[in-house]
């Protein structure tokens, strides 16, 4: 058939560790590749394998341990309501569960297990199981011959495996799997792959050391107890083209064990990664030191704890592996710091910034150091720096020590002191350092680790075309790397130490160096070279040194590393925000782990405060307005109060004008006659007094009369 076929490859938790390095070798392979040469796609990082027309292809899908991650890439399809995942495991060609790393994976597993088992009848095409377990299910295995207890374990060994207390669990799966999958090994074929400690790409149980070397804190590596035991190991590729293995191969063994070929002890490990990647320093720490630590949790230490020889017997002369370690971490050290660094996004900043004196290189390199977590490199603290590491270190020949490596170091640095003094009291560096021995300075700076980590910002050093040319010049030691097409300029400088990115910063002399430095504060002025006559003479030399054709900025151009230059004159304050901004621009998006806990700690605290503030201010702006409509409010009201009064004054007044003739008229024609009534009832008190004074009053009304 022309159209391209898929075996479909389920893989539990494709955004963990394991998951994601499984499925995404699968995406990968092709069917049936790891039973010849030229099975793997080393090209395809992100997407899922476009082989050539009829090719058989394995088509990854799988489920999420966070919910809320998006679906990678490589992988085609995503299990997100458990309610589907058993009948869409049946469409399935390869299940694969890891429990190596996540023992949460263990219920599942079985569920699945088990269900696939019970509805075998029903399946169209034959299914492949297979639980990736951990050694930690053979830690109390006694050796078969106590005389020999350094015979390596293999598969054949597995009935008398004896597990670590806390991976009963595991056994117990690890016994289920291989039961189930002799009912019917035509429909249903299962598998357990008992792998070592996992390394390579972004690491998981070896993290926290690679972590901690990098950052270079702490300064010497912890080795757990007395780390002598044989830790067995594998790198993730490696156990994952295993898999693809079973995956195409079914064999008949039905236990195996992914390991490499090394005898590792957990000293050599820790000791090779803080060489590589760290100061180099070690030291033993206790159990309980070990478990304070919250990077470590206890499954990853009771892994790094596991003393066992075990041996690949099957995997190492019936499958055809393309090994990535076959030798060991300890073995492929720089290569694995090289996936680690790669996998992580922890690609070293190498900055240079030039220019003119006082045109603000060093106020723009300290707040780029800030925000990028580089380190500063100045000339004054290089040479300083240098010299106190080697008189720390030369007086050790005084003290004398045990270590022959580091007797040898301390008697170098003696003698390197005594060459350095000499260099300096000679007449014509007129108390300097020779431009020789500053480039080692910097070089060894350069080449230490925490530059090779983290990065750099060179500060306003080389000066001159053939200070960078000495400085940058190939390491001759260094190992070839592959360059993709074009010329390849790379070869004429160390790659380890060249800026990715040249900053120029430009000013006018006249009308803004010379005026910047004439406004500084005399306290910012003294102890500096930013004296009158000291700064013009350097401002002089720096203009000589850049008029010619040979100038620093020529050399990065030559090879490509194109300066960025910035007038920073457009910048007004001494602070050049502006200018430190479009410099971030050139350089991109950090790339180190990100803040500490200790500085979100930090940041959080300060937007706490900032909220407060805003808060207290809102408050008090609401506080102020309700006052002033209360007062408002308060002044209306008196103003009514005000106006009411003298309205009813007037009505009154009003009132008692109008009825002045009324009263007249009453008290002359009604009151007198009224009365004599009133009085008259009174006297004679009627039973109807009402209709008594009616009577009279019309009896003796003055009209009638």
């Amino acid at each position: 058939s022309a159209e391209t076929k898929m075996v479909r490859v389920f893989v539990s938790q494709v955004d963990t560790y394991n998951g994601a390095s499984i499925s995404k070798f699968f995406a990968k392979s092709h069917v049936g590749g790891s039973l010849e040469d030229g099975g793997f796609d080393e090209e395809i990082d992100s997407q899922p394998a476009q082989k050539e027309a009829g090719a058989v292809t394995f088509e990854v899908i799988g489920t999420l341990k966070d919910a809320s991650r998006e679906k990678p890439k490589w992988v085609s399809e995503i299990i997100s309501n458990r309610v589907d995942l058993v009948p869409t495991l049946t469409s399935c060609d390869v299940i694969i569960y890891s429990i190596l790393e996540e023992p949460d994976q263990i219920d599942e597993a079985t569920q699945v297990v088990n269900a696939l088992h019970d509805g075998m009848s029903g399946f169209t095409s034959p299914k492949t199981f297979i639980c990736v377990s951990s050694l930690l299910t053979w830690a109390r295995s006694k050796p078969m011959d106590p005389d020999e207890p350094d015979i390596p374990f293999t598969e054949e060994d597995y009935r008398r495996r004896r597990c670590h207390p806390n991976f009963k669990d595991h056994i117990a799966l690890e016994k289920l799997v291989i039961k189930l999958g002799k009912t019917d090994k035509l429909k249903f074929m299962t598998y357990v792959v008992v792998a070592g400690v996992l390394y390579g790409e972004g690491e998981s149980m070896l993290h926290h050391f690679f972590k901690a070397a990098w950052h270079g804190n702490p300064e010497a590596l912890q080795i757990y107890e007395e780390g002598q035991n044989i830790v067995p190991t594998i790198h993730i590729n490696d156990l994952a083209s295993v898999l693809v293995s079973v995956a195409d191969s079914r064999p008949k063994v039905r236990y195996l064990v992914a390991v490499d070929d090394s005898q590792t002890t957990l000293e050599d490990l820790v000791r090779a990664i803080s060489k590589n990647l760290g100061s180099g320093r070690v030291k033993h720490v206790p159990k309980e030191e070990a478990l304070s630590n919250k990077n470590i949790s206890h499954n990853t230490y009771d892994h790094l704890l596991l003393n066992l020889n075990m041996e690949a017997t099957y995997v190492k002369e019936s499958m055809h592996i393309n090994w990535i370690c076959e030798e060991g971490p300890v073995e492929n050290i720089k290569k694995i710091v090289r996936e680690y660094k790669q996998s992580r996004g922890l690609i070293p900043i190498k900055v240079c910034v030039l220019g003119p004196p006082a045109v603000g290189k060093t106020s723009s390199v300290t707040q780029l150091c800030k925000h990028y977590k580089l380190h500063h490199i100045k000339m004054a603290d290089v040479i300083k720096e240098t010299i106190d590491n080697l008189e720390r270190l030369a007086a050790r020949v005084e003290v004398g020590d045990e270590d022959e490596e580091s007797d040898d170091q301390a008697q170098q640095a003696k003698e390197r002191l005594e060459l350095l003094r000499e260099d300096l009291e000679n007449e014509e560096h007129k108390g300097r350092y020779s431009d020789d021995n500053i480039i080692e300075f910097f070089k060894e700076k350069l080449m230490s680790m925490p530059c090779q980590n983290q990065g750099f910002i060179l500060d306003g050093y080389p000066k001159t075309y053939e200070q960078a040319k000495e400085l940058f010049a190939p390491n001759e030691d260094a190992e070839d790397e592959e360059t993709e097409g074009g010329e390849d300029l790379s070869s004429q400088y160390n790659k380890n130490i060249m800026p990715d990115v040249v900053v120029s910063l430009n000013a006018r002399d006249d009308g803004f160096l010379k005026e910047r430095v004439m406004n500084l504060p005399e306290s910012v002025i003294t102890g500096t070279h930013y004296t009158q006559h000291e700064y013009l003479s350097k401002l002089s030399n720096f203009r000589t040194l850049n008029e010619d054709d040979v100038t620093v900025l020529n050399y990065f151009d030559e090879l490509e590393v194109h300066p960025v230059h910035i007038d920073v004159t457009k910048d007004g304050g001494l602070s050049i925000e502006d200018t430190v901004t479009e410099i971030k621009g050139h350089i991109g998006e950090p790339r180190n782990y990100g803040p500490t806990a200790e500085e979100i700690a930090e940041m959080e605290q300060k937007m706490r405060k900032i909220q407060l503030e805003r808060e207290v201010r809102e408050k008090e702006e609401r506080e102020r307005q309700e006052s002033e409509e209360k007062e408002l409010k308060e002044k209306r009201e008196r103003e009514w109060a005000e106006t009411l009064r003298l309205v009813q004054e007037e009505e009154k007044a009003t009132l008692e004008a109008q009825s002045l003739p009324l009263r007249n008229f009453l008290m002359k024609f009604v009151m007198p006659t009224l009365t004599e009534g009133l009085v008259e009832v009174c006297k004679v008190k009627p039973d109807d007094p009402i209709d008594y004074l009616a009577e009279y009053l019309f009896k003796n009304n003055p009209q009638i009369d």
